[in-house]
């Protein structure tokens, strides 16, 4: 079968492999690529197909060995898997990457909830540090004071925004944003039902019949249509016998006729499993079984709080590009800092109607909100901290939780985010409190 090979991703992929086995004058080329984008949308496939055409030697590793209940293996085991592409090249004469998928699973941090481990540390200043010094990288232990052979690594993720901000810069990896265009969403699905029988339209139709699904919906909806032929089969043998016929028979393994791959069939399967995907996405039973835990954190109206226009700050790092809308409440801060020393219940605390209009725009808008808080030695190294919400598609619900969150944390500094939950990106970041200094 003749898999479809994106130009622009072949382009980008064969680009940073050969370019780290040049020895380019004066240019410093960053060792890591890190290909980011929508969850079932191919990057893993394409870069197979990418290495096998390239024949590269690739050395895999997977989010799930990125931690251990012992501090420090997964750290050491990237530098094996590292050192063993690097001995490839040398033995073998072919070119070789250290290819780590979805390392955002791994090692990103997403919410409150995500544990940051010792484990989660190392791996980042492990791979900062080959990233920066990729002939010289030793095993725990032992130091060996032979270079070894730079070579390339490709790392693949859904949101890189997750990821410690150090090891993404630019010369350390360079981002490659995959989101197939409409050739590319063709290509892939024709060569998905080559062996089908499928028209150019057939393709074209079935394609334009499902245009926010992912490559990955498409796969499946193939292997969708042998269920008829599968569930006819163990009819056909007796239920008590399936496991007989198909392990270790002598009969062979069972030949299946061809199924129907008519679009109207297709069609028909498709909207099958959206309607299973509208499913999951309306039950949110974990919230439902969960929803008490909201209203216990839930604030009654206090006194009214005053919006401020967007102002500059001294304190606020030049990283930041924030939209700023200032919550303050002076009654609430001047009970602060007369009784810091008395241990109290959180205040209560009210939006103002401007930032509960604004919660109310991005829900109404598609997006998802959430919030984040940070002391202030947190703000200066622009290291936030997300703060749990119960429904973040409830605008009520979430001005509820950011209500809480005020109450909780009136000397920190708090943002509102907006999430586009398609592309997996943040639209925009308000900050909507700053603690009054002391």
């Amino acid at each position: 079968m003749a898999y479809y090979i994106s130009p622009r991703f072949l382009n980008k992929l064969a680009v940073h492999i050969t370019k780290n086995f040049l020895d380019l004058p004066g240019v410093r080329v960053p060792l890591i690529l890190g290909i980011h984008g929508r969850k079932g949308e191919g990057k893993t496939f394409q870069c197979d197909l990418v290495f096998e055409q390239m024949k590269v030697e690739v050395v895999q590793m997977s989010a799930g060995e990125l931690e251990s209940p012992d501090a420090g293996d997964p750290s050491r085991l990237i530098r094996l898997r590292y050192r063993e592409a690097a001995e490839r090249v040398r033995v073998r004469g072919k070119m070789a990457v250290l290819f780590i998928n979805d390392l955002d699973a791994g090692a990103g941090r997403f919410d409150q909830g995500t544990q940051y481990t010792v484990n989660t540390q190392l791996v980042n200043g492990t791979l900062m540090n080959i990233a920066d010094d990729p002939t010289n990288v030793q095993l725990p232990g032992s130091y060996d004071e032979n270079p070894v052979r730079r070579v390339p690594v490709i790392v693949t993720g859904n949101d890189f925004s997750t990821l410690y901000a150090p090891l993404i810069r630019d010369g350390r990896m360079e981002k490659f944003y995959w989101a197939p265009d409409q050739r590319d969403r063709l290509g892939i699905v024709s060569g998905i039902f080559a062996p089908d029988g499928l028209s150019s339209q057939d393709i074209n139709d079935l394609v334009g019949n499902f245009p926010n699904q992912s490559i990955d919906f498409f796969s499946a909806l193939r292997a969708r249509v042998y269920d008829e032929q599968v569930e006819r089969f163990i009819h056909d043998i007796g239920i008590e016998s399936v496991s007989l016929r198909v392990v270790n028979s002598t009969s062979g393994p069972p030949v299946f006729p061809k199924p129907d791959f008519s679009l109207r069939h297709l069609q028909e399967l498709g909207q099958a499993m959206v309607a299973e995907q509208q499913r999951i996405a309306d039950m949110r039973l974990a919230r439902e079984y969960n929803q008490n835990l909201g209203q216990a954190s839930g604030i009654q109206p206090g006194s009214e709080s005053v919006l401020l226009q967007p102002e500059s700050h001294s304190d606020q790092p030049s990283a930041h590009r924030n939209h700023d809308i200032r919550v303050a409440n002076p009654t609430l801060r001047q009970s602060l800092v007369t009784n810091r020393s008395t241990p109290k219940q959180p205040e209560q605390f009210q939006v103002s109607d401007q930032v509960a209009e604004h919660v109310r725009s991005l829900i109404n808008q598609g997006y998802c909100v959430g919030i984040e808080q940070a002391d202030k030695r947190r703000f200066r190294a622009n290291a936030w901290q997300s703060h749990a919400l119960s429904d973040n598609r409830n605008a009520e619900v979430a001005i509820a939780d950011l209500e809480t969150c005020l109450a909780h944390h009136p000397n920190q500094y708090i943002r509102l985010i907006g999430i586009d939950p398609q592309a997996k990106q943040r639209v925009s970041e308000t900050i909507i409190h700053r603690p009054q200094p002391h």
